[in-house]
């Protein structure tokens, strides 16, 4: 038996507080303050949760189902690169019209609840070209990025273009911007970064919250800008045969190092990388690029797995991490430039080549707003801290005495616990990519608070399997009982009828235990299993989780209390928002996702399903709709909407119009990487196939889904091209109502050329591809429908 043990230290005494120059907007109901340890939003600690949407790559009548998608994740904050080079690639000409309406997108945030955060560069980086900043304005100055009097007079004029479109979204104004980032991953530049600041302050631009990137050992003005982190799973901008970071390993340990100093060290001398971090007594650890997926370059094309961000995003909030911030949060395309192509690339002298268009980043929400499984492994921990990250802020991150001896240490279980002297959850993560972590035969736990009982638990040792990340409550209150631990997550609470239900995710592979604590309660009531009294504690075990598991429990209070222990996959399909006039529990099953739009008064479900149902609890008083049927599902009671007649999926022509020829000879770049292939490469040797697309497909939320094997393939409508890949083994997307109606009728169909792989490629792939081939095997098209359920 493996017996792991750790003693949460007394609180420490209260946070520093006034230090920092940060105020809120006068009279503002609910202030946003910084303590030195964590957030505050009307005098209660904050947990804030943030993605980032890049609303200039994604088509603006879209823009408000994508947020609405985002908050049904638990996103609660919207960040958004302002990229210079979409708004004004002419000198003077600043466009702030369709899918570059800041405003609009500003206003849409405001509408649904959600908080805006504008990272305004002048640099963004963002994978675009020149980092964001302008062809013109690199011609007028030799200094970009510097106090140079040439760079700043545009800047001035930049930031002035916009304030100009958020005037009046301040908190003052009751806006929702509560925070603004200056530049971006500036490691050697305090002056210019404060500079930059008050630049901004007198363009009228305003928040609670001034921020800064803080990795690769970051100089900043001190106190003035709020120092944020990121950790990546996997890089694109490494060498091709550099294997797994071990910057990216490290964020698979609990550590309370909050720097990565391998984020964007491509861009940075040597000398730099590591340096003296930003102090951590000042300021709380805050996140802006926790990764949620990875973009692909032409040497090097990762692939990110759900569990990858899933296991990141949990680990770091056992580190201490009081703020929640994922990079990208929802993919996009980039727009077509004027002048050139607006990605970057060896050409304009970066050391990575992207794609032209795609975007998508892997991102929980992709490039045409596909649900992906990241989406639902996120959603889980934002649902817990929606409901307690009040109550986790505050605590702090206590490691075992017992570590992993190193970032090759494969054996050792990682763990940790975050704690306030009486309470606390229990973390553990036993996954991490590429290398795959053991079994944890015969595991328990010690954890002994200063202001409570030793707890051990479980009350029989379990295994902790390989890939296994999850958090159990110790001592946690919930209504007036007193849960001591459960060996299943926490995932959110919902009021059924006056009676707080407490619902909770087991982990595959380890047996569920409540253990509660005898003094809080007058009587537990399980529908299976045993309950047993063990050392002034009630131990209900053999529980089988799932949609009927729900323990009730008596309170001395008077009260009652109820405990719902959901398996692995249904709690990954759970929902929480209004609707029918209460908040309630959704299991969205066999749909994609599900969005609360409350202003409007609608419940909307996405689905590819032929047939779609969900669960509620509390049900409604009546049917949400005509012709529904409703069946029990569990102590849930579960609707199904009525067939579509869209048509649902189905397998597209597609007709070889010419073989590829010989795979083109690599030719190297910046730091001397691999190029992507030249245009001129795909008029020459390029397979190029023909796909069918019926005019009686649905346009809205089609999807091509197209398999294909090769090393690049661009898609033409026309001559147009509008859309890329860079093969990486997965699926391409293209949405069909991003293709031009018109053009793409007179043409016959959509046009894919495919290049061919070259033998011995200096290019990273996550899968083998065999040399020389390039083909299409399959298209598929898949209808994702929108029904509305009224509320």
């Amino acid at each position: 038996m493996t017996h792991h043990s750790l003693r949460v230290p007394t609180p420490a005494g209260p946070p520093l507080t006034g230090h920092l120059p940060f105020t809120d907007a006068p009279g503002v109901a609910d202030p946003i303050d910084v303590t030195s340890r964590w957030f505050t939003r009307g005098g209660r600690p904050w947990f804030p949760v943030s993605g980032e949407f890049h609303y200039s790559r994604y088509p603006a009548r879209e823009w408000e189902e994508e947020l609405l998608k985002m908050k049904a994740a638990g996103v609660t904050a919207v960040a958004s690169y302002l990229i210079w080079i979409h708004h004004e690639e002419t000198e003077g000409r600043i466009r702030f019209d369709g899918d570059r309406d800041l405003r609009r997108f500003a206003e849409l945030c405001a509408r649904h609840g959600l908080d805006f955060i504008p990272r305004i560069g002048p640099w963004s980086h963002a994978e675009v070209r020149n980092g964001g900043l302008p062809d013109w304005l690199l011609a007028r100055t030799d200094a970009p990025r510097t106090d140079d009097p040439a760079y700043l007079e545009p800047v001035r004029g930049w930031f002035a273009a916009v304030a100009g479109q958020l005037k009046g979204l301040d908190r003052a104004h009751g806006g929702p911007i509560v925070a603004i980032q200056i530049e971006n991953e500036l490691y050697d530049q305090p002056h210019h970064l404060l500079t930059l600041k008050l630049m901004a302050q007198e363009a009228g631009l305003s928040a609670p919250l001034w921020t800064s990137t803080a990795w690769g050992g970051v100089q900043l003005p001190p106190d003035e800008l709020l120092p944020l982190y990121g950790g990546y799973t996997e890089t694109f901008w490494t060498e091709w045969d550099g294997g797994w970071p071990d910057t990216c390993r490290k964020h698979f340990f609990f550590t309370h190092q909050r720097d990565d100093e391998g984020i964007g060290a491509d861009l940075r001398p040597t000398h730099v990388r590591g340096g003296e971090p930003a102090p951590t007594d000042r300021f709380p650890w805050a996140t802006c690029e926790l990764g949620g997926g990875m973009a692909v370059a032409y040497h090097r094309r990762p692939g990110v797995d759900a569990a990858d961000i899933g296991a990141l995003g949990l680990t770091k909030i056992g580190c201490g991490s009081v703020w929640q911030g994922y990079y990208m949060f929802h993919g996009g395309t980039n727009p077509a430039g004027e002048f050139t192509t607006l990605q970057e690339s060896h050409a304009t002298g970066y050391p990575n080549d992207l794609p032209v268009l795609t975007y998508d980043f892997q991102a929980p929400l992709g490039e045409y707003g596909q649900y992906r499984p990241s989406y639902d492994e996120l959603r889980l921990q934002h649902l817990l801290l929606a409901d307690f990250g009040e109550r986790i802020a505050p605590m702090e991150s206590v490691l075992p005495e017992r570590q992993p001896a190193g970032q090759g240490d494969r054996e050792t279980l990682r763990w940790a616990v975050r704690g306030d002297g009486d309470s606390g959850l229990l973390f553990v993560n036993n996954h991490q990519p590429h290398e795959p972590l053991p079994d944890h035969p015969d595991t328990s736990f010690t954890v002994r608070f200063p202001d409570g009982p030793e707890l051990t638990l479980p009350s029989a040792p379990v295994t902790v399997p390989q890939g296994a990340y999850f958090c159990w409550p110790l001592r946690l209150d919930v209504a007036g009982l007193r849960l001591d631990w459960a060996t299943a997550q926490p995932v959110c609470t919902v009021d059924v009828g006056g009676r707080t239900v407490l619902v909770l995710a087991a982990t595959d592979g380890i047996p569920v235990e409540l253990a509660l604590d005898i003094g809080t309660l007058r009587y537990v009531h399980t529908p299976m299993g045993q309950v047993v009294s063990a050392d002034g504690r009630f131990l209900v075990t053999g529980l089988r989780p799932g949609t009927d598991a729900l323990v009730e429990v008596g309170t001395v209070d008077g009260g009652q209390v109820g405990l719902l222990v959901l398996d692995a996959a249904t709690a990954r399909t759970a929902y929480r928002g209004v609707a029918w006039g209460a908040e309630r529990l959704i299991l969205c099953g066999d749909a994609d996702g599900i969005v609360f739009d409350e202003p409007a008064g609608e419940v909307r479900v996405h689905s590819s399903a032929a047939q779609t149902s969900f669960a509620v609890l509390p049900a409604p008083d009546r049917a949400p709709g005509e012709n529904v049927g409703v069946a029990a599902d569990g102590v849930f009671t579960r609707y199904t909407l009525p067939t579509s007649d869209d048509r649902g999926s189905g397998i597209l022509g597609v007709s070889l119009v010419r073989a590829a020829g010989p795979a083109p000879g690599t030719v190297t770049g910046v730091l001397d990487r691999a190029s992507a292939p030249a245009d001129k490469d795909f008029e020459d040797v390029a397979a190029e196939y023909l796909i069918d697309v019926p005019d009686d497909l649905p346009r809205a939320g089609t999807l091509l889904r197209i398999h294909w094997t090769g090393d690049v393939a661009r898609a033409y409508v026309g001559d147009t091209l509008v859309a890329d890949q860079f093969f990486a083994g997965r699926v391409w997307d293209i949405g069909l109502d991003r293709l031009p109606d018109e053009a793409l009728r007179a043409a016959g169909g959509l046009r894919v050329r495919v290049l061919p792989f070259g033998a011995d490629a200096p290019v990273y792939l996550p899968v083998p591809v065999p040399a020389g081939e390039a083909g299409i095997a399959r298209v598929e098209w898949v209808t994702v429908r929108t029904q509305v359920i009224t509320v």
